[in-house]
């Protein structure tokens, strides 16, 4: 994820990813629906009929990797390989390149789980879907680790920060494979989802493109200490949201819809 684009993009996808999961459980707590199994539209006559039985959050996960995909191959100079073969030596390149490529196609393999689950199986397989899911988020993790080791500074504990909230919510992904009807793991995805795609982004503001015009200081423990007291800033405020998008749907289901 180098650059703002890589730290933009991917904290786009994964936010509001988050974001449909909380609509999701909301609408759960409220019309006391299965937070898994969506509700279908009746069947009905008529040229679009099937398309008001499809479930297109598979199909929106294959088109965000295909494009995290192409914005990263955009962004590489020169011949893309994996080893290079200059002076008999074999040296590997571009190995940040190769991890976010291996994230971004766990998320494709996901999204292709659910479009065959949610669409094509005669009886949709949850399981298979959340399995999928836990699948890139195992693998999310040790990308992520060992993404920081050249990393000091500002880089260093945003980077920290952010991998101590995806092994949380690489917990939660995998506990819902035991628990999947369990309300609080939804809710806790949503916030966890949503917490690491929008300090994805803060990062890629702080790194690149920060809002006050100066760079921030490595060799400034002010600096240092002030990333960590955003992140908790940033907690607060998912937090916030997610009672605001629970208020939303109340009012949307209970006396608008």
């Amino acid at each position: 994820m180098g650059g703002f684009e890589g730290h933009l993009y991917p904290g786009l996808s994964l936010f509001f990813y988050g974001l449909y999961h909380a609509r999701l459980v909301s609408r759960a707590l409220i019309c006391n629906y299965p937070v898994q199994y969506l509700p279908r539209h009746p069947w009905s006559k008529g040229r679009w009929a099937r398309l008001r039985q499809i479930h297109y959050v598979g199909l929106v996960k294959i088109l965000s990797a295909c494009i995290l995909v192409a914005q990263e191959l955009h962004n590489i100079h020169g011949q893309f390989v994996l080893i290079s073969k200059i002076y008999h030596q074999r040296n590997f390149l571009y190995r940040k390149q190769w991890q976010h490529l291996t994230l971004y196609i766990t998320f494709f393999l996901s999204g292709c789980v659910d479009v065959v689950s949610q669409n094509m199986l005669p009886q949709r397989c949850a399981a298979l879907e959340q399995g999928a899911q836990a699948l890139g988020m195992f693998l999310f993790l040790p990308l992520m680790v060992s993404h920081m080791q050249d990393s000091e500074g500002v880089e260093l504990q945003s980077h920290i920060l952010l991998t101590q909230a995806i092994f949380l919510l690489a917990l939660v992904v995998i506990a819902e494979l035991w628990a999947p009807d369990v309300l609080q793991l939804w809710v806790m995805k949503a916030f966890f989802y949503m917490m690491t795609g929008s300090w994805l982004i803060q990062i890629g503001f702080m790194l690149y493109k920060p809002i006050s015009g100066y760079k921030w200081m490595d060799d400034d423990k002010n600096n240092i200490i002030f990333v960590t007291t955003f992140f908790c800033w940033h907690v607060a405020s998912i937090a916030i949201l997610m009672i605001w998008v629970y208020g939303f749907s109340f009012l949307w289901y209970c006396y608008i819809c």
